[in-house]
Order: C-alpha cells, then sequence, then structure tokens
C-alpha cells in the first residue's frame, strides 16, 4: 500500500522504493513483485475508479486537459478530468473526441472548462474555453508569427476586451445586478463587433476563426460565478501526472496505463477530499479482506470525515 502511494501519487522511482524496503526497512522485494502488488490492488479498487467516473459525471464545474504519455514506446495520451470533489485520469491511445464522450456523456448538464482543444467540441453542454490560453496565444505570435499589419490594433483590442471581462467576474458583489448586467451586457456587445470586423492580418483571421467557433464559450464565467475563467485547476491537477511522467518514464505495458489511471484517480480523488489515502486505502482493504467486499469510496470518506 505504501509503496503504491510512493509511485503513483509522489512518484518515486521503482528503484528508489525498492532501496527504501530493501535497504533502509530491512523488507526485500522485487521490482517484478511490486507491479504485481500494483495491478493486484488497482483490479481490488475498480470499483473506487468507477464511482470516481460517476461523480464527475454530476458534477456541477468540470475541468479537462491531457497531456502525451508512452505506453511500450508509443504515443498515447493521458487524459485528466477533474472537479472540486473528484480526479479521474485515463490513458488512451487517442487524444479524439470519443474518449470525452467515454467519460464525459451526453446527459452531462454541468460546465465543461478546457483549453480549445478540439475533441471537446463533441460536448453539447456549458462550456468554458481558457481565457489564459487565449492570451498566451497573443503573445505567442508577437514573438514567433506574422504581427504585420492590424495585428498590433487585433492584439490591444482583444487582449483588453478578455482582462475587462475578468476584472468584471470578479465585482458581483461589489455592482449592483442591474450594472453589472450593463456591464457584461456591453461587453458581448464589444465581443461581436470584434468578430465581425474585417482583420488582415493572417494570425488575427486565424484566432477570429476559433473566437466565432467559441463565440457561447467565452463569457459564461459572468453568468454563473462558480465557473472560472481560466483552466488552471485542470491543470494543476495534471501537473502532478507529468512529473512523475518524467521520473517513471511513463508504462511498458496496458496493464501497466491501467494500473497507473486507477491509483492515480483514487489517490488523488482521496487526497481532495481531505483525507489520508493511505490510511483510507488500508482501512478499505482491512474489510475487503474479512469480507470480500470493498466498501463504497462514497461511505469510508463520508465515515472518515
Amino acid at each position: 500500500m505504501l509503496s503504491a502511494w510512493l509511485h503513483y501519487s509522489l512518484g518515486n522511482t521503482i528503484s528508489q522504493i525498492l532501496e527504501v524496503f530493501n535497504f533502509h526497512l530491512q523488507f526485500k522485494m522485487s521490482a517484478g513483485g511490486l507491479v504485481q502488488m500494483w495491478h493486484r490492488l488497482a483490479d481490488i479498487l475498480w470499483q473506487w475508479y468507477e464511482e470516481i467516473t460517476e461523480d464527475i459525471q454530476n458534477a456541477g464545474v468540470l475541468h479537462g486537459d491531457e497531456t502525451g504519455w508512452r505506453v511500450n514506446g508509443k504515443t498515447h495520451w493521458l487524459w485528466c478530468f477533474t472537479s472540486k470533489t473528484a480526479t479521474i485520469f485515463t490513458i488512451e491511445r487517442s487524444r479524439a473526441g470519443p474518449v470525452v464522450l467515454k467519460f464525459i456523456k451526453d446527459y452531462f448538464d454541468g460546465v465543461f472548462v478546457s483549453d480549445f482543444w478540439y475533441a471537446y467540441n463533441m460536448l453539447t453542454c456549458a462550456k468554458q474555453k481558457c481565457l489564459v490560453h487565449l492570451l498566451r496565444e497573443l503573445k505567442r505570435v508577437w514573438k514567433y508569427k506574422d504581427s504585420s499589419g492590424d495585428w498590433a490594433q487585433f492584439s490591444k483590442k482583444l487582449k483588453r476586451m478578455m482582462r475587462d471581462a475578468i476584472r468584471l467576474s470578479k465585482r458581483p458583489d461589489e455592482l449592483d445586478k442591474e450594472t453589472y448586467k450593463r456591464r457584461r451586457e456591453r461587453l458581448e456587445k464589444r465581443l461581436n463587433l470584434f468578430i465581425e470586423y474585417d482583420w488582415s492580418n493572417k494570425n488575427a483571421r486565424r484566432l477570429i476563426k476559433r473566437l466565432r467557433r467559441h463565440r457561447s464559450e467565452l463569457f459564461t464565467f459572468l453568468y454563473n460565478t462558480d465557473v472560472p475563467f481560466d483552466n488552471n485547476f485542470g491543470e494543476r491537477s495534471i501537473r502532478g501526472a507529468v512529473i512523475m511522467r518524467k521520473n517513471s518514464f511513463n508504462n511498458r505495458s496496458q496493464k501497466g496505463a491501467m494500473t497507473q489511471s486507477v491509483l492515480m484517480s483514487v489517490f488523488f480523488t482521496i487526497k481532495q477530499r481531505g483525507l489520508n489515502p493511505v490510511a483510507t486505502v488500508k482501512k478499505a482493504l482491512k474489510t475487503y479482506t474479512k469480507t470480500s467486499n470493498l466498501p463504497t469510496l462514497v461511505e469510508l470518506t463520508a465515515s472518515d470525515g
């Protein structure tokens, strides 16, 4: 249990864990023995993985992000879907929309927050696109791409409009409802006029296409105070896995990828709920060994809370 937490939550390598157990704790273990124990643990906790999946499908605000991963030397993608109470990871061969629909069902009625990756377009729910990604793109064009013609005017106007929207979202309690509504409507009109303008710079025209495609997904946060204007929460959630990727060199098999997905999801979710991951799983395994039944994660975390 401790070894799994060290590897799938803290990102320690197998050689580091073996050094702790074999030399410091004088508890002889092999790399193969460790991996087999982790596979067995993931099989037992699969029920919790399904519970976590159901939890995110019922979230009010859900964040999504993805990053590259390797399985047996082949390119895969690590996907992360996270809410305030749960985080699910999955390692898939594809970076396309079917993966999103596999976890975020058509009946999802919350708000989905993400970057502008096209795979998320398959969702029909309310969405909020990350405005920080948009502002980063403006900087990237200035630094590496064509910034001639009317790009300076385009960039200045878009940047000012996004920042005005962000400032307004931070003042719902300072302004009366009518004033807040009036300023929000003014921003909507500014965005419409901005999109309709005939910009000449090729990068400006490229970004205008993106803004048109996601027009209804840019200012959702101005209508729902629980929705952020960025995807920082999703990016922070996947960052731990990115650090682990550097240490563990990804997975050597599909079985290893599945174990990685399950155990990361369980440890991250338990920690989100303010509990000790090692103690919580240990308590569940005691019940499992006695009754052959695993307590539900929601019951266990509620009782421990």
